[in-house]
């Protein structure tokens, strides 16, 4: 299976570096083609793919994760054109609170893009599209300024944001919101925030950097996340999950429950 293979190529590498006691282990994208020639496997034929996988997908191999630490966790992040970097940070998980309670919205979806929407991920930001989700989560008048946006930062190369909203609040002042949406099995990821922070920085300089996170949790329901930079790193700020509901499913009462002052 391709993932075995996967895991064959990117445990020697990570092995062919590492030394007891290492924070951070460098690769380059081409070790892995010479690494699979080596040891006598199919070289993937798509080299990104490997490390896409390990680094939003699927786990890293235990003979990889077994070198952290009590409460650290191996990632990958890409350091230059090509190179990527195994660092070890603090462990934690981007998922949705269970407990957080729902918050219901008009499903506004128009039934076609229900229909046709190719995968879950292209329905998820359709989803925040047409039902205003970035707005009403920020607080923002925001636009969608660019789906898939593919830039080069410095020190870490190229990235992706699956979209990029700009806005404008009350007092007028400009925002910049990048969303990394996920679907399905795949997570959100720390190096993804981490690389739209940086592109913040570098390519809307002018512009309040609010990133977001997005994840499926049913089909009508929509975890929201907002990131900070703290001096442990980034974490989350907020969290909301969003309920998209037909009119007629939002009662009075929650109306009612909504006009509440939110607690301090």
């Amino acid at each position: 299976m391709a993932r075995n293979r996967y895991e064959q190529l990117i445990e020697r590498i990570f092995l062919a570096h590492y030394k007891r006691g290492n924070t951070e282990v460098t690769f380059e994208r081409e070790e892995i083609a010479a690494m699979a020639k080596r040891i006598g496997i199919e070289i993937p034929k798509n080299l990104g793919d490997l490390i896409y996988s390990f680094r939003y997908r699927v786990a890293l191999p235990s003979s990889i994760t077994d070198k952290a630490p009590k409460g650290k966790e191996w990632i990958i992040r890409p350091v230059g054109r090509s190179k990527y970097q195994f660092v070890l940070v603090t462990k934690w998980a981007i998922t949705p609170n269970p407990s957080l309670s729902r918050i219901k919205v008009p499903d506004a979806t128009p039934g076609m893009i229900t229909k046709y929407a190719l995968s879950d991920e292209q329905a998820l930001l359709a989803k925040l599209r047409y039902n205003r989700l970035i707005d009403i989560f920020t607080g923002v008048t925001c636009y969608s300024l660019q789906s898939h946006l593919r830039t080069t930062v410095p020190n870490i190369g190229q990235v992706e944001t699956d979209e990029v909203y700009v806005g404008v609040d009350r007092q007028g002042a400009h925002y910049v919101v990048p969303v990394q949406a996920k679907g399905g099995k795949d997570r959100l990821s720390i190096v993804q925030i981490e690389q739209d922070i940086a592109v913040c920085a570098t390519k809307f300089k002018d512009a309040i950097c609010r990133p977001l996170g997005a994840q499926f949790i049913q089909s009508d329901l929509i975890a929201l996340f907002e990131f900070e930079t703290t001096s442990e790193g980034v974490r989350v700020r907020a969290e909301r999950h969003y309920h998209l509901v037909l009119p007629e499913e939002l009662t009075e009462e929650d109306l009612r429950l909504y006009r509440l002052p939110p607690p301090l």
